[in-house]
This record gives structure tokens, C-alpha cells and sequence, in this order.
């Protein structure tokens, strides 16, 4: 007897992006975790894409911010605001039958972060909410046999968390997770440019950056790209040409953070599972994995096989989505009702 309604949902709350799928239907939404608000009556004015768009173009008199940061809920109200209107586009304006809702968290997260995260969600309109930790669903989203006896290591890239696993019989064994994924990539690029060429980006440039040219291993053939930003000295625009491997050298320090934690994983990982794991490969999800020749730089520092899931991007929601229809099969170790404090049997 199914006993979640076709209403039910699980969401991907990420820091750049919010992901939704709904039973039965998969998903349904892809927005951008961006809200825009109005700073003297405090209206929220626009959600997702809308809002993006107004990232550093705004008035004095309106806000464009991700209420998310680092993986974690920083404005609780506003994140509230936003779920709810997730929650009535994907379902209708009419919440009189709330939803259950199945929410990713990074594994790093505090009680704290996880209670907020709780809150919110039931603010929004959720009858009753579980967590289930991001590298567990980008697991499950990206294919993995998470309950076969052998070891699988996942490495999930996100907008604010870099998260890393070692499952085995369906649950995690070893997890890691650091404050540096796709957001510090772009932080490493305005720092660079402001170092380097003397000009200052917005964040949506130096995305579109890492988007086109990005690259953390050389590339056969060296990309170009014309970037304008503000001279830092005169204060006019600036038109500098940026070229690939030039990014190599900004990425540099994140890297070096994503890697520390992949090693320091590695070395808590019990010998037979790592075995396994020198076999199977890390799996790679989230949108910090499409960078170019990641693959290949972790496959060189790891000594272990590394490849980029397909669907990367949608790896955590559809993991998210496959416990929700299958709560029973991810019972033991995954999905976790924060209610009970323990791990779900049945709502």
C-alpha cells in the first residue's frame, strides 16, 4: 500500500539552485534559490529566475540575495517565503491537503542547521518533513547500489557544499563536507581578476566565466574569453581577455580545500572498502563537477578512477525523489525523520 499521495515532494534545497519532484511526475521545477525583496516594506517582489535576473542590478530601494548560504538556511524568513512559493507553483495555490516532504541537507549540517531547515519547510506548507543527506540521495540519483555490501564513494559538488561519502549497505559509512564548491569557484575567479587585471566582476560574470572557460586541468586547445568588469584605478570599464588556463591558477585554493577533504575521507575509509573504491571509482555529481578536467585532476591526485555522473546536475532531486517512492527500501540508513530522531519507519 503506497502511503505517500501524489502530492508528496522532495526537494533539492541547494544554495545557487532549488530542485522539486514530485511522486509520479519527477521533477518538476528548476529555479534559482535567488529572492527579491523590497527593503522598506519588506514584499518579497520576485522568486527564482525572476530574481536572478536583478543579481546586482538593483535600486537602493530592492534586494536580490540567496537566503541560502554554504549549504545552510542564513534567512529564515525569506527561505520560508520561497518554499512556499515553490510549494504552491508545483502544486497549486490550494495547500488544504499539505504535502510530506523528503529535504537534502549537506552531511556537515549542525542539529541547529537541521531543525531550521525543518521549520522552514513546515512554514512553507509541509504536513511533515524529512531529512535526507545530500551525498546519500546524489548516490541513489546517479545509480549507485548503495545497499550491496561493497563500497561507493560519492562526491557531490553543489553551489555552497562540496560533500563526500563512502556508502555501503545503505547507509553511510565515512562522510566529509567543506564550505567550498561552485560559489567559492566564482569568488576565486573576482579575486583573481582583481589581483591580476585590476578590474572587478559581479558574481553573474565571473559564473559565466566558469561556465565557458573554466577549467581545472590544461585544456588541449587554450579558450578565450572577452570580460568587461570596473578598473579598480579609474573606476571606467575594462575589457580584459581572459584565457583558460588562467583559471587554473584562480581555482587553485578551492581545489586544494575539495581535495584536502577527499584525502581526509580516504584516509578514515576502512581498508576493504577502499579496495572497492580503487575498483569502482568516486562518483561525481552536482553542478562543481561539470568543471572541465576535474575529472582528471582528482582521478591523477586520488589514484582512483573519477567520472562525472550523467545528469550531474539533477543527481541529488532525482535521489530525492526515488527515496520518496521507495521510503521502505531506504529505511535503514537514509532518510531521516528529525521528529522521531531516528531514521524513517513510517510517517
Amino acid at each position: 500500500m503506497a502511503m505517500f499521495e501524489f502530492n508528496d515532494v522532495g526537494i533539492d534545497l541547494g544554495t545557487a539552485n532549488v530542485l522539486v519532484y514530485v511522486k509520479g511526475k519527477g521533477i518538476v521545477l528548476r529555479e534559482p534559490s535567488v529572492v527579491a525583496i523590497d527593503r522598506i516594506t519588506g514584499e518579497l517582489l520576485a522568486v527564482g529566475e525572476d530574481a536572478k535576473i536583478m543579481l546586482g542590478r538593483t535600486p537602493g530601494n530592492i534586494i536580490a540575495v540567496h537566503p541560502l548560504r554554504d549549504g545552510v538556511i542564513s534567512n529564515f524568513h525569506d527561505t520560508e517565503r520561497m518554499l512556499r512559493y515553490f510549494l504552491r507553483k508545483v502544486i497549486g495555490r490550494k495547500l488544504f491537503f499539505k504535502p510530506r516532504v523528503v529535504v537534502c541537507v549537506p552531511s556537515g549540517v549542525t542539529e541547529v542547521e537541521k531543525r531550521s531547515v525543518i521549520d522552514a519547510t513546515e512554514e512553507a506548507g509541509a504536513r511533515h518533513t524529512c531529512l535526507i543527506e545530500e551525498p546519500i540521495a546524489a548516490a541513489i540519483g546517479a545509480g549507485l547500489d548503495i545497499s550491496s555490501p561493497y563500497g561507493n564513494m560519492v562526491l557531490d559538488i553543489g553551489g555552497g557544499t562540496s560533500d563526500i561519502a563512502v556508502l555501503s549497505m545503505g547507509g553511510a559509512v565515512i562522510t566529509g563536507s567543506v564550505k567550498c564548491a561552485g560559489d567559492k569557484f566564482n569568488e576565486a575567479i573576482i579575486k583573481y581578476m582583481k589581483k591580476k587585471h585590476n578590474v572587478l566582476l559581479g558574481e553573474r560574470t565571473a559564473e559565466e566565466i566558469k561556465i565557458n572557460i573554466g577549467t581545472a586541468y590544461p585544456r588541449k586547445e587554450e579558450l578565450y574569453m572577452e570580460v568587461t568588469g570596473r578598473n579598480i584605478i579609474s573606476g571606467m570599464p575594462k575589457t580584459v581577455t581572459l584565457s583558460s588556463n588562467e583559471t587554473i591558477e584562480a581555482f587553485e585554493e578551492p581545489l586544494n580545500i575539495i581535495l584536502d577533504a577527499i584525502h581526509s575521507v580516504l584516509e578514515q575509509t576502512p581498508p576493504e572498502l577502499a579496495s572497492d573504491i580503487a575498483e569502482n571509482g568516486i562518483c561525481m555529481t552536482g553542478g562543481g563537477s561539470l568543471l572541465y578536467g576535474l575529472d582528471r585532476l582528482l582521478t591523477e591526485k586520488t589514484h582512483a578512477p573519477c567520472y562525472v555522473a550523467e545528469d550531474a546536475l539533477s543527481c541529488v532531486a532525482i535521489g530525492t525523489g526515488k527515496a520518496l517512492e521507495d521510503l521502505e527500501l531506504y529505511s535503514s540508513g537514509a532518510v531521516y525523520d528529525y521528529r522521531r530522531g531516528d531514521y524513517y519507519q513510517r510517517f
